[in-house]
């Protein structure tokens, strides 16, 4: 689980089809002085997040590095500092993998043209313009260069996006590739230099280009598999309340159960889950989403080992919540309302060592029947008498097979 920071006036700049002239003012507004990025790996570490992505540019052309190959960039309005630099140094420190987006579309680029969600689409006079796109390429791939050149070692490249014939080829994306590889040996790609949303066609393969799918605002109904049958690597991408980045005026903050159930959700699925935290114009995250950072935080400080190296199980999805597992290890997420035992159905008892509550260590009792119940495949687990959950938003029960 992450972080991703992206700045939400986009939408009004696309939406409303804003000039570079007109969207001038939002940018003069983003003073982000107030940017403590040890404050921000801190908060994300205590949530339990392994890995985090910070937006270094966005569809904009707004840069948050020190890029050499343009003045629209942030440095020059807070006394030259570097937050790309600053937030890589922060969660490396805290022992967090790190990881930065870049848009390969740019509206603010003179060689990029008027196309797909680009704000000028409509301007016909604008679209008359001579776009030299070899020359935006060479930007481009000048500004990724400078990312996996300048700033160390990153664990992942998450570029976004492709659309209609803006594809693969269109943007050079083989010499990008190597050209990323070669800077950075170890990284891992999102499949996006190909495709939008993550969505390769049903007949699924990756390619060369990326390494894992990136489905958005939603879980997948099941595991992701290619056209041979074999694994897909996938990460869901999610806001924190309804927006990509800060809204003053959203507030439809998705609860600390929800998130924590759409992790389990994913890893159960054998997903990942990045998480969108928005800070605002001053580099401040919202008071709301620390709230709701830290009861995940409390909820993964008892259960992440149900969490971490985790994938989904054999079994069929239960009334009461899913499962994960882990070599021998079954952890039985008990989410719902159930009355009476808990009925692991399918889970073989003759082969159970022995099941616990993960969050405390102590031992339950199981049998293959409850009330005259002579199904076979039952594993009925004595979870006490209590009529609510002993753990807020998620009890895992862990299962020890031999």
């Amino acid at each position: 689980m992450t972080a991703l920071g992206c700045l939400s006036i986009l939408e009004l700049m696309s939406n409303e089809r804003l000039t570079t002239e007109q969207y001038q003012k939002y940018i003069d507004a983003f003073v982000p002085a107030d940017l403590d990025a040890k404050k921000w790996a801190k908060a994300a570490k205590a949530a339990g997040m392994k890995y985090a992505v910070l937006t270094a540019k966005h569809h904009d052309g707004y840069c948050l590095f020190d890029s050499k190959l343009t003045d629209y960039k942030l440095g020059n309005k807070i006394g030259g500092r570097d937050v790309v630099r600053e937030f890589l140094d922060a969660f490396r420190a805290e022992g967090i993998k790190v990881g930065l987006y870049y848009s390969i579309i740019d509206w603010h680029h003179p060689d990029y043209p008027n196309v797909g969600n680009h704000p000028q689409r409509d301007d016909k006079e604008y679209g008359k313009r001579n776009f030299k796109w070899d020359n935006y390429l060479k930007y481009m791939h000048g500004q990724v260069d400078e990312l996996t050149k300048n700033y160390g070692k990153l664990d992942i490249m998450w570029f976004d996006y492709s659309f209609d014939d803006y594809s693969g080829d269109k943007w050079k994306a083989k010499e990008l590739v190597a050209m990323v590889r070669k800077n950075q040996p170890d990284i891992i790609l999102d499949n996006r230099l190909e495709v939008h949303h993550g969505t390769s066609s049903q007949q699924r393969e990756m390619s060369m280009l990326g390494d894992f799918e990136t489905p958005e605002q939603g879980v997948l109904d099941a595991p992701l598999m290619d056209k041979y049958g074999n694994p897909i690597p996938w990460e869901t991408c999610l806001t924190i309340n309804s927006v990509w980045g800060y809204s003053e005026f959203d507030n439809n903050w998705k609860t600390p159960e929800l998130i924590v159930h759409t992790l389990v959700n994913c890893v159960s699925k054998n997903g990942n889950l990045l998480l969108n935290v928005g800070p605002n114009a001053n580099g401040v995250i919202p008071e709301e989403s620390l709230e709701i950072l830290n009861e995940v935080g409390k909820w993964m400080t008892l259960n992440s080992q149900s969490i971490y190296g985790c994938g989904g199980a054999t079994l069929a999805k239960p009334e009461w919540g899913r499962y994960t597992q882990k070599g021998n290890t079954l952890y039985a997420h008990w989410l719902y309302p159930n009355l009476g035992d808990i009925n692991a159905k399918g889970v073989d008892s003759d082969k159970v060592k022995g099941i616990y509550m993960l969050y405390s260590g102590a031992e339950l009792p199981f049998q293959k029947t409850w009330w005259g119940n002579l199904e076979k495949g039952n594993l009925f687990i004595n979870t006490g008498s209590r009529p609510q959950k002993p753990v807020d938003y998620d009890t895992v029960l862990k299962i020890e097979m031999k």
